[in-house]
């Protein structure tokens, strides 16, 4: 009795459950679980702990033969949360959480201080978990467990209460949760998209390409009424064989970063979705451009996560029709500005005609035109009698792209030889430039270029360079009056 007893004791200094008199006749352990505001006040004690998973990492290396993994847990008692730090073998040991707010059990783990700070360690010897879905409707039964993992007969009802809280507060921050379709300028958010593509522009920037399946919204432009200069495309586009991984449909926003992030190294695998939090947006030359804030975080996604979830089924019925393929911000805006050859054809974005396999084709498209050169009446005149052309910057929510107006395309494009005052109008017409009476000459507007069918044709200048020196024509297009 003395050697059992003795054993015993041994196994609760190791941090092994403790079954009560009754469990152990039942043949069932019991554990005593631990609110985390409690837990943090044992430090260096093992504790037992039943909580939500509010954010998901990724799994590393360390630095010797462990693979490690950081979680961050909340709970009634703690909804900032605390970070549990996972080690094993190898990576499958893990736990595998499918989505933020699924709840995990946690036995035997310690209560650690580092560098002023408490966390939750998992001993891969010692300790166990067990992850369970956070949604009411689902089973009580667990879909990822470790091997030394032993249910109580009180989880189910400590699941059933953690699932009724986390109907009302789920974890993260929802209310600051957008969509690219309802990104503003200058605000705080947080974004779930799928991180398409990771780039260094320097030693000190990182650029994120990322997606979301819906259009950003069109943006006005600032401009005075006599000086409509050309925007920019891209200053750093990228190269074919990345630009052909992209989707054809939705905007692909970057996001800047100006540190290094260890969510970086997975990122680049392309596979990812992530929670973007705390980041801004604001218009620069009329495109979006993200920035990460030095409080914001990146956080790794499951594709089973809720978000994804419902950003991937919104994305699939868009497709489902042509539609709702077209631009978000023109589905109410149906434009008779033009008149199109290709009435017939099907639409097509940007994207798609620049990720084609063909350098040369043609198509149909519904865009804005962002800024015209030259854009005055007076050279607009010279380019139906002279050798000259116009150059449009046309753009929709996957790509912006120069598209040129050559003098045999010209005369149709502005319905015959008019005017200098009436190629003003029409052209002040496609720029969303207000009438003349509408605001002083030197008065800064804002203008908002309208939606207009048009069809292009891609051609190349260069055969021995067919791809880098491809160019858009607008062809078969009229400006009605």
């Amino acid at each position: 009795m003395a050697a059992a007893a003795a054993s015993e004791r041994k196994r609760q200094r190791e941090g092994d459950e403790v079954p009560s008199t009754a469990a152990m006749w039942a043949g069932e352990a019991q554990y005593v679980y631990m609110s985390i505001a409690d837990a943090l006040k044992a430090a260096g004690a093992r504790v037992c702990l039943f909580a939500a998973v509010s954010e998901i990492g990724a799994a590393f290396q360390s630095r010797g033969t462990d693979f490690t993994l950081t979680l961050r847990i909340a709970d009634q008692s703690r909804t900032t949360g605390i970070s549990v730090t996972f080690f094993a073998n190898n990576t499958a040991l893990l736990p595998r959480v499918k989505s933020s707010g699924d709840v995990i059990s946690l036995h035997n783990v310690v209560i650690t201080m580092h560098c002023g700070e408490l966390f939750v360690t998992f001993d891969k010897k010692s300790s166990s978990f067990a992850l369970f879905e956070g949604k009411a409707s689902t089973e009580l039964r667990p879909y990822q467990t470790s091997i030394k993992y032993q249910e109580s007969k009180q989880d189910d009802e400590i699941l059933t209460n953690m699932r009724m809280w986390l109907a009302y507060h789920p974890p993260g921050l929802k209310d600051f949760e957008l969509q690219l379709r309802s990104v503003k300028s200058d605000s705080t958010f947080d974004l779930v998209c799928k991180v398409l593509h990771v780039c260094q522009a320097s030693t000190s920037e990182w650029i994120f390409y990322v997606w979301d399946g819906t259009d950003a919204p069109a943006t006005e432009f600032q401009t005075f009424l006599m000086h409509t200069a050309p925007l920019h495309l891209e200053e750093t586009p990228l190269p074919r064989e990345v630009l052909c991984t992209l989707p054809c449909i939705g905007t692909v926003l970057r996001i800047f970063s100006n540190k290094f992030s260890k969510e970086i190294l997975q990122l680049q695998r392309n596979i990812y979705w992530a929670r973007f939090c705390n980041i801004t947006c604001k218009q620069e030359f009329g495109i979006w451009k993200g920035t990460l804030l030095a409080s914001s975080r990146i956080r790794l996604l499951s594709n089973e996560d809720g978000s994804v979830v419902e950003r991937l089924k919104m994305y699939g019925s868009r497709l489902t029709t042509q539609v709702h393929r077209q631009p978000m911000a023109s589905l109410h805006k149906a434009s008779d500005i033009t008149d199109v050859e290709f009435n017939r054809a099907g639409y097509t974005t940007l994207m798609e005609s620049l990720t084609n396999e063909q350098v040369t084709h043609k198509f149909k498209t519904l865009v804005r035109v962002v800024s015209a050169y030259p854009c005055e009446g007076s050279d607009l005149h010279s380019l139906l009698t002279g050798n000259h052309c116009l150059r449009l910057t046309l753009e929709d929510p996957t790509a912006r792209i120069h598209a040129y107006v050559h003098k045999d395309d010209g005369v149709r494009f502005f319905g015959g030889f008019l005017t200098a005052a009436a190629l003003t109008r029409k052209m002040n017409r496609l720029l969303g430039v207000p009438e003349p009476e509408e605001a002083d000459e030197d008065t800064s507007l804002a203008r908002s270029p309208p939606w207009i069918w048009c069809c292009l044709k891609s051609y190349r200048v260069d055969k021995y360079d067919p791809w880098g020196s491809r160019r858009y024509r607008i062809f078969g297009t009229e400006i009605r009056d």
